[in-house]
């Protein structure tokens, strides 16, 4: 006979490989159930060999004053972000079925909540009941996506949506106070009381984010101007915050940078503090700006507080009202014709980002580029004959070249070891600048910052490139043209991570 100790150890051995059985089988999270008693049961299981989990649910609808879904969660506190990959099973019954990512402040049908859903016809959202028991209220962001990311930083809950994971854009942002102790997870409702819809989550990641903001790093932006033939770098100014993308002047009088949403000119001489230009209500602006051949106006992309979907406006140089030219987002400009009469633009119309143009005084676009993957960046060339861009059409982003219709286009750049971005024309035609990433420190379609890189020089004509610079930057160093007018000069900007 056994003795009761060993019976006893038996039994802790057993539940203990059981429940860390059960919770294997539920991945990250720590428990799956139906919210506000769906008449169907849903369910919950996680393939651990293709980290997949395959989430079955019903429900009436996640909207209104109360909730009927199937959810996976996991208790957290502070911030953090999860982000998932999903993909409906079948055509489904209901136009709008939601899958997505969730918090919740508690597991009750009409409790506070915000989530990133997907809906069956392609409808992506940033949803929000701002208190228990109230009406639910959502921002609608772009069609097709099928990566999301929902981050929790203090009281901003923040959408971000992709096709196909990268790249990831800001499309919805909210503040909403949640408990210390909340419910983050995956949820499904099919949308109909007697219908059980399926989905399937892939590449899910949940990142803890710093807790506050005197965690995180404060950067610090250093404007410089570079000579090409000396190598020399001047520092025009630093600043306390993050400044991105300057434009020279066709006059040479003025560098043209954005922070903080908007738009700022400084002298190149360092005489003189930042200027503000006057965008009116075009308050979102990113680094996507140009300033006209003739210098009589800058073509911006901002991103309305509708939708936060980037749009191209153009706005005289010395500021006043915006235009809109491209009433559909996302769009990002990168380019204007020497005759100013053409923009051209990456934009997503089709569920993949594509070179565009478009008539300076708005009317039909023009998609140029068709290929499987991001096609970014698209400048002209002095002469007009040109479009520069860069696509990651051939593995690793690469430098490239077509005719301004579209036609002959022509691979530039074949480095094996890095990712190269944001091709610049210098203005007499003869050289083109451009930014590199080392392989292994992103994807081949991201463009992130706080990153080592290396800004490079190669003939127009093509060959082999020369670094001029390595330096700490990415996004917002050089997004678009920041040559000199003299074509012997480049402005741009490094960054510091201060942590004291």
């Amino acid at each position: 006979m056994k003795s009761i100790s060993f019976i006893k150890t038996s039994l802790v051995l057993f539940f203990s490989l059981f429940l860390m059985s059960a919770h294997d089988g539920r991945g990250i999270f720590e428990g799956s159930n139906d919210i506000g008693n769906p008449k169907l049961k849903g369910s919950l299981s996680y393939n651990a060999s293709s980290k997949t989990y395959t989430l079955s649910g019903a429900g009436i609808n996640i909207w209104a004053e109360s909730d009927q879904f199937y959810f996976a969660w996991k208790k957290e506190t502070g911030n953090f972000s999860l982000a998932t990959k999903i993909a409906f099973e079948g055509k489904g019954v209901n136009a709008h079925r939601k899958v997505g990512v969730m918090i919740r402040e508690s597991l009750e049908g009409n409790a506070k909540y915000a989530d990133v859903a997907v809906h069956g016809d392609g409808l992506t959202s940033l949803q929000y009941r701002s208190e228990t028991g109230k009406l639910t209220r959502e921002i609608v962001g772009p069609k097709g996506a099928d990566y999301l990311i929902l981050e929790r930083t203090g009281n901003k809950i923040r959408m971000k949506t992709a096709t196909g994971q990268y790249p990831q854009e800001v499309t919805g942002e909210i503040e909403l106070d949640f408990p210390g102790t909340c419910y983050i997870g995956l949820f499904i409702g099919s949308h109909e009381a007697d219908v059980i819809e399926t989905a399937y989550f892939t590449n899910v990641e949940y990142k803890k984010l710093p807790q506050d903001r005197a965690q995180q790093p404060r950067v610090s932006s250093i404007l410089e101007i570079l000579d090409i033939s000396t190598g020399s770098r001047t520092i025009v100014k630093e600043f306390n915050t993050r400044i991105e993308a300057p434009n020279w002047t066709p006059d040479g009088k003025w560098l043209i940078y954005n922070s903080g949403g908007k738009l700022y000119k400084i002298s190149p001489d360092k005489t003189g503090e930042p200027e503000l230009i006057n965008t009116d209500f075009a308050t979102n602006c990113n680094n996507d700006h140009v300033v006209s051949y003739d210098g009589k106006f800058i073509a911006i992309s901002n991103s309305p507080v509708e939708d936060r979907r980037s749009r191209v406006y153009t706005v005289p140089v010395n500021g006043g009202i915006p235009r809109l030219i491209t009433p559909v987002g996302p769009s990002y400009l990168h380019g204007i014709s020497p005759d100013g009469k053409t923009l051209a633009y990456c934009a997503d119309r089709n569920g993949n980002y594509d070179v565009y143009t478009i008539p300076v005084e708005g009317g039909r676009e023009v998609r140029l580029t068709t290929a499987g993957d991001l096609d970014d960046g698209p400048e002209y060339s002095p002469d007009g004959k040109y479009i520069w861009f860069n696509s990651v059409r051939s593995g690793l982003m690469q430098v490239w070249r077509m005719k301004a219709d579209g036609s002959e286009q022509t691979q530039m750049t074949f480095d094996e070891t890095r990712n190269s971005w944001f091709p610049h024309v210098s203005p007499d035609g003869k050289q083109v600048i451009f930014i590199t990433y080392n392989k292994g420190d992103l994807k081949p379609n991201e463009h992130l910052g706080n990153k080592n890189v290396e800004l490079r020089l190669m003939s127009a004509a093509g060959g082999e490139p020369e670094t001029l610079v390595k330096l700490f930057g990415g996004q917002g160093t050089i997004n678009v043209n920041s040559w000199a007018p003299d074509s012997k000069r480049l402005a741009f900007v490094s960054y510091r991570l201060n942590n004291e």
